[in-house]
């Protein structure tokens, strides 16, 4: 496993020199002023660390192919609230790294610029990205970005512990359930390994669209799931903790090097592409698969989608050459598979999403089938202020026993539609 990760890392290191050396598909210098001045452009992103280097990878090439423009990757704490007095004190940059849910909320502030028009005029058609990641970048009619990444959750799960307990992976709810059961493990009553981790209350939603129900109404007026699916969701967790599966608290305090999966203290979990570098950096004696999330009772296949993009701010002065460089990055698939072997991410251009780089390898492939089905977040501004403030919250007190399944969703109901009132009227 470590030497498929150092070969992949190698080529991955190799196709980035290739690119900046010799340059990618591009449409050249076209954006430079007509007086040959170069066109600067200020780039914000709130990713550091190793982000910071993928980043910088990407406008090294950019810069090398496009002498006429050149960007610089700047990294920004509290980007938000920075970038809302930039807007109004001309300080505003000229591409934003963005996270996709957001638009919702910022799109209506009329600080984002709308890309319609230039993408129609440049021939790119909007279903060269996933659908639902466009989705996510649009607003009342109107594309404010284009989509860079795209992930989705999935069934990680310990083959060791599988093999050991005698179980397949679970395809439905029933499996989930009658599999955590089996792999989980306690001595003298202490939970030493759970079944499957449930630490993360905001699955809630992945769950409910499984059952076949929804968090909101259609209009984003109303709360929806305080619903007999929303009750299937709870009883299920509730029968898993009661028969000893989690136990709240197990996973507190871990990080990366003591990751609970990693280190074989969680047979299964559900979660996104981003962990399987650390698994594979931290889980020294970890062979996992993955699969799609199991179907819930009725048969129903959900998971939730997340990513980000790239927006060009409304105050932005150079916008000609903004969208040259998000266009290049997200529309032409050489450049988007330079990313995505750069960052390991799944980019949000399909065709390069296709490549056998993913879709040939088995950590990446189901990841991909997960994507077919999976949907981002409703687009109302409230919903996740609501999620965050009425519905976690509620649900960890669920979780922790301190509140019954329907006690937890009429709370979380009562204080999330209010939430969702208040930012209707915003």
């Amino acid at each position: 496993m470590h030497a498929t990760l150092t070969r992949r890392l190698a080529a991955a290191a190799l196709a980035v020199a290739t690119v900046i050396t010799t340059g990618c598909a591009s449409s050249g210098s076209s954006s430079s002023s007509s007086s040959g001045d170069v066109v600067r452009l200020k780039f914000w992103g709130d990713w550091s660390g190793e982000g910071e280097q993928q980043f910088r990878t990407m406008t090294a090439a950019f810069n090398k192919t496009h002498p006429g423009i050149q960007v610089e990757y700047v990294v920004q704490e509290d980007m938000l609230t920075k970038f809302l007095t930039a807007s109004t004190s001309g300080q505003a940059p000229d591409v934003m790294f963005w996270d996709r849910w957001r638009t919702a909320s910022y799109a209506p502030k009329n600080v984002l610029e709308p890309l319609d028009e230039r993408l129609k005029k440049d021939g790119i058609p909007p279903d060269r990205f996933y659908g639902e990641a466009v989705r996510e970048l649009t607003h009342d009619g109107k594309l404010y970005g284009l989509p860079l990444t795209v992930d989705a959750r999935a069934l990680f799960y310990n083959k060791a512990h599988l093999k050991e307990a005698g179980v397949e992976p679970p395809k439905t709810w029933a499996e989930l359930e009658q599999a955590a059961v089996k792999l989980t493990k306690r001595d003298g009553g202490k939970l030493v390994r759970a079944g499957l981790s449930m630490d993360d209350a905001g699955l809630f939603s992945m769950y409910l669209a499984q059952a076949g129900g929804q968090m909101v109404t259609d209009d984003c007026s109303r709360t929806a799931f305080n619903s007999p699916q929303g009750l299937q969701t709870l009883d299920l967790w509730s029968r898993m903790i009661k028969e000893g599966v989690y136990q709240s608290g197990f996973e507190k305090g871990l990080g990366e090097g003591t990751d609970a999966f990693a280190t074989g203290k969680v047979s299964m979990i559900l979660t996104g592409p981003w962990n399987i570098t650390t698994y594979k950096k931290y889980g020294k004696d970890l062979d996992f698969g993955i699969v799609p999330p199991p179907s819930g009772p009725q048969g129903g296949n959900a998971s939730l989608m997340g990513g980000f993009g790239l927006v060009i701010p409304r105050a932005a002065k150079q916008k000609d050459a903004s969208w040259e460089f998000i266009k290049w990055w997200t529309a032409e698939k050489d450049n988007s598979m330079l990313w995505a072997k750069t960052s390991l991410n799944i980019p949000g251009n399909v065709q390069a999403s296709e490549d056998p780089f993913f879709s040939g390898d088995p950590f990446w492939k189901p990841i991909l089938d997960t994507l077919k089905f999976a949907k981002t977040r409703p687009a109302c501004a409230g919903y996740a202020p609501m999620e965050e403030e009425a519905v976690i919250p509620n649900l960890q007190l669920f979780l922790e026993g301190k509140a019954g399944a329907q006690q937890a969703l009429t709370q979380a109901q009562q204080q999330g539609d209010r939430v969702l009132k208040d930012n209707n009227l915003n």
